[in-house]
């Protein structure tokens, strides 16, 4: 072995053992997952107490879940993982699944976690294929995967793309792509079906485990924050550090609530830039903050984050939620509030007098920009030097 040849074993070592160690996350992920989604499931057939909570079961284990911060458990999370328990009912049967979890648990939770016969019965021969089957999705995707993959609801269309996503290992992206692309339907109508696979599967991009970690689902998982995950422009982080604190100075009731806040649409994620609670106007402010100049697809964003608030945040006694939209780049600035549902004048002004004034807003965007600016020249100056 000369050097070159043991740099090259080094690195594959590294490679390999990094992907192993990222499916073992994404493996008991989706066992969790699971978990949730089974015991959940036989509370509502059995519980003891299940009649007192009645349809308020998922909200009063979302808060509790919250309490204790466990991640990715508001209700629609919660009735995903029921949903993914009663598609696949069968995977908590996967022997490989017992024995991950069984190898590293505590003796608490091996006397909690049920045997897969026990569960569901040991799988006869006849459902030996489904067995093998469910093992390889377990073993081959992410939770990502089964969570776009179950959104399908014709059990024979989702199964086609369970297939197919494992014998091209796609990624999620590339998954995504391939149902919208409505590739189960042309394969239907096509006359040559293998020639059309083939030809799918030599274009598509495959899945590669390094991508998988930047998963919401696998980084809240194992307990990181957003802004450790993802890489921020300098510019960008900046001026959310600085808006942050300026809005926070301003007063008038301002109360900080999240930052990079992760929101979930038809499976698709999206992170509010900040995301305050006004306890004068009783209400939730949504900032959005882009480094570039206004364009109608940002007020559309905003807008979905506001209708999105209205429908999933709103509690009882709280007020429509407001959007600030702040878009800047060297020459212009934009501020836009998203006013979304309030019919009533007198309730839009009164909202519009307790939100910072537009004008405080342009000027902050210009002394932010200046200041980059100038630390730019600096730094230009000091590496000329």
């Amino acid at each position: 072995m000369n050097l070159k040849k043991l740099i090259n074993t080094l690195a594959d070592v590294n490679n390999t053992l990094r992907d192993e160690a990222i499916k073992a996350v994404n493996i008991h992920l989706t066992v969790r997952n699971w978990y949730f989604g089974y015991y959940i499931y036989e509370f509502e057939q059995n519980g003891s107490d299940r009649a007192e909570y009645g349809k308020r079961v998922l909200s009063v284990i979302s808060e509790n879940m919250k309490k204790n911060n466990i991640s990715n458990c508001d209700e629609r999370e919660l009735r995903r993982y029921r949903q993914f328990y009663t598609i696949y009912p069968k995977l908590g049967t996967i022997a490989s699944a017992a024995a991950t979890i069984r190898g590293m648990a505590s003796p608490e939770f091996k006397a909690l976690v049920k045997s897969p016969a026990t569960i569901r019965g040991t799988a006869s021969p006849e459902l030996m294929s489904e067995h093998e089957h469910q093992k390889y999705l377990f073993t081959k995707l992410s939770y990502s995967h089964l969570s776009e993959i179950m959104r399908i609801e014709n059990k024979l269309k989702r199964h086609f793309y369970e297939i197919e996503c494992l014998n091209c290992l796609w990624s999620v992206s590339e998954l995504k792509r391939q149902i919208g692309s409505l590739l189960y339907e042309r394969t239907g109508l096509s006359s040559d079906k293998a020639k059309l696979l083939k030809k799918t599967k030599s274009k598509s991009k495959e899945l590669q485990w390094s991508d998988t970690i930047k998963e919401p689902y696998i980084f809240e998982f194992v307990g990181l924050k957003n802004k450790e995950v993802f890489s921020e422009k300098t510019l960008e982080h900046a001026l959310v550090d600085h808006l942050q604190n300026f809005i926070l100075e301003l007063g008038n009731g301002f109360c900080f609530e999240a930052r990079q806040k992760r929101i979930t649409i038809d499976s698709e994620h999206y992170f509010i830039d900040l995301v305050f609670y006004h306890r004068i106007l009783h209400c939730n402010v949504l900032i959005e903050l882009k480094t570039s100049k206004f364009h109608h697809t940002h007020a559309s964003q905003l807008n979905m984050y506001v209708e999105y608030y209205k429908k999933y945040e709103v509690r009882k006694g709280d007020n429509p939620p407001v959007g600030i939209l702040l878009c800047t780049d060297k020459d212009s600035e934009h501020v836009e509030f998203a006013t979304a549902g309030m019919d009533k004048k007198l309730f839009v002004s009164t909202y519009m007098v307790s939100l910072p004034d537009i004008e405080d807003l342009k000027e902050f965007m210009r002394k932010e920009m200046i200041l980059k600016e100038s630390d730019v020249t600096s730094r230009k100056r000091i590496k000329g030097k």
